[in-house]
């Protein structure tokens, strides 16, 4: 599995407090059975993570932890975020990927800008991958809000602890409604402390009971990010139309 959605970068955010701590979250990860994580600290105005620090304790995460599991670039940012140059956006982009940026769903209102800042990451050739939107109380009562922004090709990542209940009923049925209607492409970890239970990618691939889907969710979406290729189509399902705009 390929987790592109993780607070494993010590001493940038409320994550992993010091290099001890991000090693213990690798070790919980390549436990649970994922070979690659991405680091995705907050950009935020509480978290003021710079391209330059990710990518000095990525290298210093790395360095550590050797060939126990491959640690991958990126960032949350929050949508106050996305005006950023071009250039400096590319440098968060996730998995690696300059083509891709992972955006912090608000867990409280839906912003009614929300589609036109999605759009101009589109229009500059960016394709927002928006985390965890099943823990927004919006969508939590209407799932429908993120049909126009899937339809323009945004993407969106289940956390692990939503999908299985960790996260309590809510978030649980919401994931549950949002795969169930194709509005959902990768699950991630959001990751935050060591324990395996914090982690948990692997029961929640379990709870889905399809193993094909299970294996888009966690493997072909993230491995077509973090390479570069298209994405591929759920199994099952026509490859979803794509209209340009919100």
């Amino acid at each position: 599995m390929i987790d592109l959605h993780s607070h494993v970068l010590p001493g940038l955010d409320d994550g992993a407090g010091d290099l001890e701590e991000a090693l213990a979250i690798c070790r919980a990860a390549a436990a649970d059975g994922i070979e690659a994580i991405a680091g995705t600290p907050h950009v935020r105005h509480d978290h003021g993570t710079t391209a330059e620090s990710m990518e000095a304790a990525l290298a210093e995460l790395q360095a550590a932890v050797g060939d126990l599991i491959r640690v991958l670039p990126g960032g949350e940012l929050d949508l106050a975020e996305l005006d950023r140059p071009r250039d400096e956006l590319a440098r968060f982009g996730l998995g690696g990927n300059p083509g891709f940026l992972l955006v912090e769903t608000p867990y409280v209102g839906w912003p009614l800008d929300l589609g036109e800042r999605l759009f101009r990451l589109r229009a500059a050739g960016i394709t927002p991958v928006l985390a965890h939107p099943e823990r927004n109380a919006e969508v939590q009562a209407r799932p429908e809000l993120l049909e126009p922004l899937v339809n323009a090709g945004a993407l969106a990542q289940l956390t692990a602890a939503s999908v299985d209940g960790r996260q309590g009923r809510r978030s649980k049925q919401c994931s549950l409604t949002l795969l169930e209607r194709g509005l959902a492409h990768l699950i991630a970890s959001d990751a935050h402390a060591p324990q395996i239970r914090e982690v948990g990618m692997s029961g929640a691939a379990q709870v889905l009971g399809d193993d094909e889907l299970a294996r888009w969710l966690t493997v072909e979406v993230p491995r077509a990010i973090v390479d570069g290729d298209a994405v591929p189509p759920r199994p099952g399902r026509a490859r979803p139309r794509r209209r340009f705009g919100f």
